[in-house]
């Protein structure tokens, strides 16, 4: 089987206010089906799954595996994006893809932002990086972090005992949290953190010991606070970290009738509320996109597009209009160009039909 190979490259063109970027490369269309997913992560605890409400857009490879992104969704601050492939089939979406689970997906995780220009080759079937070129340092952090993870796996593995563990505990998380601040950049330690306090780790249990007297976690929101105020990443990290440190606190561990049903259900009350803040968001910035978008055609171009958006030919169009056919190609194409996309597909994914 030969390797899938995907090479992005984002562009900065022009200047800051009119950011472009480009993610290009080439999937093999005998392994994979030809649509291609770009998302943001705003959520670090989803890194892994697959969440509708943070996909961006998506684009179909031609017939050589060929995708293209274009456009200027990015963000002028740095965040967490995503590239994935799938099988799961479009007709059962509902019930594999978007609800998080697909057996058999890839993907990359990079950092980046709208003036970035990144070239990152990746092999899909290895699951690795190689020769990742980027005028920004930050893009590769997340590789950096998965070779130490996997020289952390393997020191787990060699032998496995309580003393062993134990040790490796202590030396590891020392080790990742000391890289991690190394790399000046507070997303590439949400990175860590997710996976050093993900609970079902061997070593949770550890990491609640170690958020007990180790100020690396505050100076972490610190950080994030400094770097990314009134994001999501520092709302969610800091509502975890005081949830966990509550449940560690001293004081609570000297309550002989501490009722820790209580703790439970406020915990899930906070998770809920959390997950409801999220998709709450995430819905909000598409209606704030699709009406920045609408606001960049004409009142004939806006008539044309819900009719697209309605799925009606070029002819149904024509006739619902009262105009000619050619009359409505024109305009089909200028909504195309004003708002980046190039198929009624595209067009539909980003309105979310």
């Amino acid at each position: 089987m030969r390797f899938l190979s995907v090479i992005a490259s984002l562009i900065f063109f022009g200047n800051l206010v009119n950011a472009q970027h480009q993610f290009d490369g080439y999937i093999d269309n005998e392994r994979w089906q030809s649509n291609v997913y770009l998302s943001v992560i705003e959520d670090y605890r989803t890194l892994d799954g697959i969440n509708d409400e943070q996909i961006i857009t998506k684009v179909d490879s031609d017939s050589s595996g060929y995708f293209q992104f274009k456009g200027n969704q990015l963000d002028k601050q740095q965040k967490i994006y995503k590239l994935h492939v799938d099988n799961c089939e479009s007709y059962n979406q509902s019930s594999n893809h978007f609800d998080g689970h697909c057996t058999d997906s890839k993907d990359i995780l990079f950092i980046a932002k709208s003036t970035d220009s990144i070239t990152f080759p990746l092999s899909f079937d290895a699951q690795m990086f190689c020769d990742v070129v980027s005028n920004n340092p930050k893009t590769a952090s997340f590789i950096k972090i998965d070779s130490l993870k996997d020289e952390m796996k393997f020191a787990y593995t060699e032998f496995r005992s309580k003393a062993n563990r134990e040790l490796n505990n202590k030396k590891w998380f020392k080790t990742l949290q000391n890289y991690g601040e190394s790399l000046d950049e507070p997303l590439a330690e949400l990175y860590i953190y997710a996976f050093l306090s993900d609970r079902s780790n061997q070593f949770h249990n550890y990491y609640l010991e170690d958020i007990k007297t180790n100020r690396y976690y505050d100076e972490l929101l610190e950080r994030l606070e400094a770097n990314y105020p009134n994001s999501s990443y520092v709302r969610q990290y800091k509502a975890e970290l005081a949830s966990d440190q509550y449940i560690v606190s001293p004081s609570l561990e000297n309550e002989s009738a501490f009722n820790w049903t209580n703790v439970v259900i406020g915990l899930l009350i906070a998770s809920v509320l959390l997950n409801l803040w999220f998709v709450f968001s995430a819905k909000q910035r598409k209606q704030k996109q699709h009406a920045h978008a609408k606001e960049q055609l004409t009142k004939q171009e806006q008539n044309v597009l819900e009719l697209l958006l309605d799925e009606k030919t070029n002819k149904d169009i024509a006739e619902a209009l009262f105009v000619s056919v050619s009359t409505v190609k024109t305009h089909v194409n200028n909504v195309y160009k004003k708002l980046s996309v190039n198929s009624r597909d595209e067009l539909k994914s980003l309105f979310n039909r």
